[in-house]
C-alpha cells in the first residue's frame, strides 16, 4: 500500500484540521507519518499517525538555519521513509519542503502536492508583501506535482500567475466539515445552558461568539470596539481562542465599560456548544483562507458576521450571514444591531447555512483527496473535475 507523508509547520495545525485524513487512509491501510516542528512531543498526533518526524524549522522560510539543518532533515526523513507521496500544509512547511525535495522528485517516483489554506499574497495586502510572497509561490510551484486551493480567488491566482501548469491546480471546497458532529441537533440543551451559566447569561441575554486566534491578523479588537457601541446590557461578546493580544483585549474591555459582558474563554473542546449557545459568531480578519470557524457556525445553523475578504464570502452566501469591510467597525455595529432585531431572519440565515455547507461535507471533501491521489500515483483521471464546478 502507498506511503504517505503530511507536513505542516506545527503539530497543532495537524491536529486542528488534518487528522480525519490521517484516520480515513490509514483505514484504507496507507502509512500515513507526519512532519512538523516537535511533533514528537504532541501526544495526539503520536498516536494518530504511524510515526512522526520532528523538523527544527524557523517560522521565516528564508532563515539561514532552514537551509543549514532543515533542508537536510528533510530529505533524509523522505529518503528513509521511502515516500510515495508527500502532502505539504502551511506556507514555511511548504516552501522548505518543496525546495528539499526538488531533486528527489527528478530522481525516483515521489509526487508532492500543495494544500494552499490561503495564499499569503492577496488583494488588500501591501504591494511589497504579495511581490515577495508571489515570488516564493511561484519558485515553488517548479517543485509542485499538484497545487491544491481552497477558494475561488487563490484558484484565479494561481492560474493567472502561472504557479503550476493549469490542469495541475485543483480547486476543493476546503478542508471539510463534518455534518454529523456539527449538527444542531446532536447539541443537548444541558450543555448549552452549562456553557451559558458559566458565563453568568440569563435567559434574556444573548451571546456573540468570536471563534479566533487574538491576533492582529484576526482584528478582534474590531469586533470588541462594535460591541460597545452596541451599548445594549443584555448583550454579551465571549472570545474562544488565546493570543498575543489578550492582555490589550482585557485593558480595552475596562477602559469601554463592557468588561463584565465580554468573556475571555481561552482555548476550547466544547466549540460547538458555544455556537449553538449565541446568535451569530463573528469573524472580522482582514485574510483567511476558508475560515473552518465559518464552515462550523453555518453547519450548527448559527449565521456568521464575517468581512467581505477571500474564504469568508465564498461561505457566508445565499443569505447565510452578513459581509462587511475590513475595518468598518460601524458596519459591525450594524451587523450585530440587525441580528438582534430580527431573530426570524436570523432563523432563516442559519437554514440557509446549513443547506449551503453540504459541498463542504468532510466526507466528499476525502473522496476528492482520495481521487486526487490516484491521479498522483497512477495517472487516473481526476473523477471529480466536473462535478465541483460552479
Amino acid at each position: 500500500m502507498p506511503k504517505l507523508l503530511i507536513a505542516t509547520t506545527i503539530p497543532e495545525t495537524m491536529y486542528a484540521f488534518l487528522l480525519p485524513y490521517v484516520q480515513h487512509f490509514r483505514q484504507q491501510g496507507w502509512v500515513v507519518d507526519g512532519m512538523a516542528h516537535n511533533i514528537s512531543g504532541f501526544s495526539p498526533c503520536v498516536e494518530a499517525f504511524n510515526q512522526v518526524w520532528d523538523v527544527e524549522w524557523s517560522r521565516n522560510p528564508l532563515s539561514p538555519q532552514n537551509f543549514r539543518r532543515a533542508l537536510p532533515k528533510i530529505q533524509k526523513i523522505v529518503e528513509q521513509g521511502q515516500y510515495d507521496l508527500v502532502h505539504v500544509h502551511t506556507p514555511v512547511a511548504a516552501f522548505l519542503t518543496r525546495c528539499a525535495l526538488r531533486k528527489l522528485r527528478t530522481q525516483t517516483n515521489l509526487k508532492v502536492i500543495y494544500t494552499a489554506h490561503g495564499f499569503h499574497f492577496f488583494k488588500g495586502n501591501s504591494l511589497l508583501k504579495n511581490l515577495a510572497f508571489g515570488t516564493m509561490e511561484k519558485v515553488a510551484g517548479a517543485w509542485t506535482d499538484y497545487l491544491v486551493v481552497i477558494n475561488r480567488e487563490d484558484e484565479a491566482a494561481a492560474h493567472r500567475y502561472r504557479l503550476v501548469p493549469p490542469q495541475r491546480v485543483v480547486y476543493m471546497p476546503g478542508i471539510g466539515v463534518d455534518l454529523v458532529r456539527y449538527d444542531p441537533q446532536q447539541v443537548a440543551a444541558e450543555a448549552i445552558a452549562t456553557v451559558r451559566q458559566e458565563m453568568g447569561l440569563s435567559d434574556d441575554d444573548r451571546l456573540f461568539l468570536a471563534i479566533a486566534e487574538l491576533s492582529p491578523r484576526k482584528r478582534s479588537l474590531d469586533i470588541l470596539q462594535a460591541f460597545a457601541k452596541l451599548n445594549t446590557p443584555n448583550v454579551h461578546l465571549a472570545f474562544a481562542g488565546s493570543g498575543s493580544l489578550l492582555p490589550m483585549l482585557q485593558q480595552q474591555a475596562q477602559d469601554l465599560q463592557v468588561k463584565s459582558r465580554v468573556h475571555f474563554l481561552g482555548l476550547r473542546q466544547d466549540i460547538a456548544t458555544l455556537i449553538r449557545a449565541s446568535v451569530a459568531t463573528v469573524l472580522v480578519s482582514r485574510q483567511e483562507g476558508l475560515p473552518r470557524s465559518v464552515m462550523e457556525s453555518l453547519a450548527l445553523e448559527v449565521p456568521v458576521i464575517g468581512t467581505n475578504i477571500r474564504g469568508t464570502k465564498d461561505l457566508v452566501v445565499q443569505g447565510s450571514g452578513l459581509l462587511v469591510d475590513v475595518g468598518n467597525i460601524e458596519g459591525i455595529t450594524a451587523a450585530m444591531r440587525q441580528i438582534l432585531d430580527h431573530p426570524q431572519m436570523a432563523l432563516t440565515m442559519g437554514h440557509q447555512g446549513r443547506q449551503h455547507m453540504a459541498a463542504f461535507e468532510l466526507q466528499q471533501i476525502l473522496g476528492l483527496h482520495e481521487s486526487l491521489y490516484d491521479k498522483a500515483l497512477y495517472g487516473k483521471t481526476l473523477s471529480y473535475e466536473n462535478a465541483i464546478k460552479d
